[in-house]
């Protein structure tokens, strides 16, 4: 497949857009726990959908993973366990800090990490920096950390604002910076192993490409990756679901209503498939990267975080801030947008001159 990475960045961008508006549903959501709301979200996001999509897209799926090295699929799989409960804590974390700062700061945490990592695994960091437009990715993507840095700054600025309100009388307790800001770091670590664990996972889709897969390869790593992810909510929630007694509200037609249940359940399931639809479209952009697919985790990241900040707007997380505060975000913003252009134009070049 011939690499076009322009084409490749506005896929991740669409990406981007699915994974910073998969838990917005979650707002139509009545009548039921956080945890049924996850156990369901999760289900499709990391079993069904995952499964369904490679059943489609992958020809002799069964074949695929048959043919793989075992210790390559238990390993991927194994990876997305331990990301599993980065997961949770993404999740628990948005109900403290909102969407913005908890996208921010786990996955500019994972952006950096997911990326830097797999090259020193491979010991690919220097080569990779040598490269025709080498410098300039790593430029760019030095600019994305001090833009989600900024978005840091911006905040604690938020968290001051909010507790000047709270003096004023109107009630803002629920923003809580400190817990906010633990489970976010937690998070953006498991986070970035999610990325390590597609890398390992490479062989496989490899493999799928030798079976036809064409630009639908990455979706046979994705399998192993989010299945482990799976492994480790379902049983969590299921156990805190069964000792906490929300587990019944899956079926409680009684208290929660017929229309309001089956509204819950096309809701949570539209959260999984958004957030399924980030790595669908991550694996599409991916392939069409060229010499620089490296690229591919931090520029995917960036732009998750950069729409996750557009829908925190749109959901007026940020009405009642000060004017200062609200320049410091749109600082923020303008260096993420500069560093995605940065990091494009670093990836095209290389992959001109390399095409030479």
């Amino acid at each position: 497949m011939q690499a076009n990475p322009f084409f490749g960045t506005l896929i991740h961008a669409v990406g981007g857009v699915s994974a910073a508006t998969c838990y917005v549903p979650f707002q139509k959501v009545k009548a039921w726990s956080w945890n049924s709301y996850w156990i369901v979200q999760a289900t499709f996001a990391w079993l069904i959908f995952p499964l369904l999509i490679g059943f489609f897209t992958l020809p002799n799926m069964l074949a695929v993973f048959t043919d793989a090295p075992n210790e390559v699929l238990f390993y991927a799989t194994f990876l997305g366990v331990i990301y599993g409960f980065g997961g949770m804590c993404f999740g628990y974390a948005i109900k403290h800090i909102g969407y913005s700062l908890t996208y921010t700061i786990s996955i500019g945490i994972s952006a950096v990490l997911g990326t830097i990592v797999p090259l020193i695994m491979h010991g690919e960091l220097v080569q990779k920096f040598n490269e025709p437009g080498g410098p300039i990715i790593f430029f760019g993507m030095l600019l994305s950390v001090i833009g989600i840095a900024i978005c840091g700054v911006s905040g604690y600025r938020k968290e001051k604002d909010l507790k000047a309100l709270e003096t004023e009388g109107v009630d803002k307790t629920s923003f809580n910076m400190k817990k906010g800001l633990i489970l976010t770091l937690v998070a953006g670590v498991l986070s970035a192993v999610f990325g390590i664990s597609l890398e390992v996972g490479a062989p496989v889709a490899q493999i799928a490409g030798e079976y036809g897969a064409g630009h639908f390869e990455g979706n046979a790593n994705l399998i192993l990756s989010t299945g482990g992810a799976f492994i480790t909510n379902f049983i969590w929630f299921l156990i805190l679901g069964i000792r906490q007694g929300t587990i019944k509200e899956l079926t409680d037609v009684k208290n929660v209503g017929r229309k309001s249940l089956l509204i819950n359940f096309v809701m949570s399931i539209f959260s999984g498939a958004l957030w399924y639809g980030q790595f669908f479209f991550y694996g599409i952009a991916h392939v069409r990267m060229g010499a620089y697919k490296f690229a591919s985790w931090v520029i995917h990241m960036s732009m998750l975080i950069f729409f996750s900040y557009l829908v925190g707007i749109v959901m007026k997380e940020w009405t009642q801030v000060s004017k200062r505060t609200y320049r410091t975000l749109l600082v923020a913003l303008g260096v993420l947008i500069i560093s995605f252009v940065v990091m494009t134009y670093g990836s095209m070049l290389g992959s001109e001159e390399i095409g030479h």
